[in-house]
């Protein structure tokens, strides 16, 4: 992969070769970012069909549920009301809790390490790395319709003792991704860094 080719960086991006602006907070003051990946857009598919359903379904439901089913009491019009806005409120919450998963996990590799951030909750996040040197194996994995359409799928790099295995799930271009991976590990073997 050209090392001075940079992809520019929208707010978006699922893969960024060199991007420029991109930190992390345990970056090194010499360590250069060769990756900036997240996951596919096209994983998100799934979890926005369900949040239209749950948009939707109050205004189609409610009038179908009502013409139908004959309550042995009258609800008053507020606690139809209440009940929809508490509906809207979980469904927003789904909306931004899925956002924010997709957003927020993000894959770095650099120069000198790989690095897997990975956001749970608005307070929780995990972050895992791993050094070039340390990494035994690499391999990835597509499988599906939508995956090999869409050019996405799993990377597995394994590394050397203690370390944990790290997982980059469901990104863009994942031969480009390990052949990357690969001949930065052969610059560090060899010196060229």
């Amino acid at each position: 992969m050209d090392s001075t080719k940079h992809s520019p960086m929208r707010i978006f991006t699922s893969f960024a070769v060199n991007p420029e602006g991109v930190h992390f907070e345990t970056q090194e003051a010499q360590e250069t970012v060769v990756l900036f990946l997240r996951q596919h857009v096209v994983v998100n598919i799934p979890w926005i069909l369900i949040a239209l359903l749950l948009l939707i379904a109050p205004v189609i439901l409610l009038p179908v549920l009502f013409r139908f089913v004959h309550l042995p009491i009258v609800l008053p019009g507020g606690f139809v009301l209440i009940g929809t806005m508490f509906w809207y409120l979980a469904a927003f919450g789904f909306i931004l809790a899925s956002f924010l998963h997709w957003f927020f996990n993000i894959y770095i590799v650099t120069d000198e390490r790989i690095v897997d951030i990975d956001f749970y909750y608005l307070l929780f996040k995990r972050f895992s790395e791993a050094e070039l040197t340390k990494i035994q194996d690499i391999s990835f994995t597509t499988g599906g319709i939508a995956a090999t359409v869409f050019n996405y799928g799993n990377i597995l790099v394994e590394t050397a003792g203690e370390l944990p295995n790290i997982e980059f799930e469901a990104v863009p271009q994942p031969e480009k991704i390990v052949a990357t991976i690969r001949s930065l590990i052969e610059q560090g073997e060899g010196g060229g860094l």
